[in-house]
């Protein structure tokens, strides 16, 4: 049996990383000028309300930023692109800048991300600090010399199957190299619905589960009809991540895939 899943992983895989030609063409998220199509969600804020222009567009760069906020207040922050996508590659590169803000818990020293699979932000309280998805985990090395891999999975409110079995982890490690703060990082998904996930950081496949579901731990004061334990998860909004790092992003694109929806 373990053969077999093994065996179909690796079928999947081959279709995932060589979409046959005419799937679909590569479309800009980012219009490079504002943040046009996309809706803010911070926590402690309704949604719609970019608190302290925490997302803001300069130099064709999506810029996040703390300098109006003060103390933190574990004010997590998402940007989601307003269109869900099931089946999809999707491209961008981001690069960590600035001061972490004091503020914020210390686990979020260069350290962000980007959601996928998430809930639609409009079914988020004002206080549920996290949605339920899947993020794709980026982390800068803290100068140590220690290594530190980026393109890592974390699952607020999630599950995946890693290895073909099942995993409550909140974060599994990519195989990535570490970069440093400064430096531009190319990183990839794609993604088949429920099926097969890779991550893919500077052309390297670094990362590879599949089944997401919903649930697990992390994400709190949700509505309990966005929770239902084992439900798969098909589809959902992207969003990029604010926890106290600043970080730039540019060049979001997507190609959808057969069976997006």
């Amino acid at each position: 049996m373990k053969k077999l899943w093994i065996g179909l992983l690796a079928c999947i895989a081959l279709t995932a990383s060589s979409p046959a030609p005419g799937d679909g063409e590569w479309i800009s998220l980012f219009n490079g000028k504002n943040l046009k199509n996309w809706t803010v969600k911070i926590h402690h804020h309704p949604v719609g309300k970019n608190f302290g222009n925490t997302f803001r567009v300069k130099d064709g760069v999506i810029q996040v930023r703390y300098d109006q906020y003060g103390d933190f207040n574990e004010q997590y922050g998402h940007l989601y692109y307003n269109t869900p996508f099931s089946h999809y590659h999707l491209q961008m590169e981001y690069r960590f800048t600035g001061e972490w803000e004091k503020t914020a818990p210390s686990y979020t020293i260069l350290n962000s991300g980007v959601m996928f699979h998430s809930q639609d932000p409009r079914t988020m309280p004002v206080e549920q600090d996290w949605p339920i998805s899947v993020e794709m985990q980026f982390l800068a090395g803290l100068g140590d010399g220690q290594p530190r891999p980026t393109g890592n999975m974390c699952s607020p409110g999630t599950n995946i199957v890693y290895q073909g079995k099942f995993n409550t982890q909140h974060c599994i490690n990519s195989s990535s190299k570490t970069y440093e703060k400064g430096e531009w990082v190319k990183a990839e998904l794609i993604v088949y619905g429920d099926s097969l996930i890779q991550h893919i950081i500077n052309g390297d496949t670094v990362l590879q589960y599949s089944k997401p579901s919903i649930g697990g731990e992390v994400a709190n004061r949700y509505d309990p009809a966005q929770k239902i334990d084992g439900k798969p998860l098909t589809s959902g909004h992207i969003a990029l991540q604010s926890e106290g790092q600043p970080i730039d992003f540019r060049n979001i694109r997507i190609k959808k895939l057969p069976g997006n929806r």
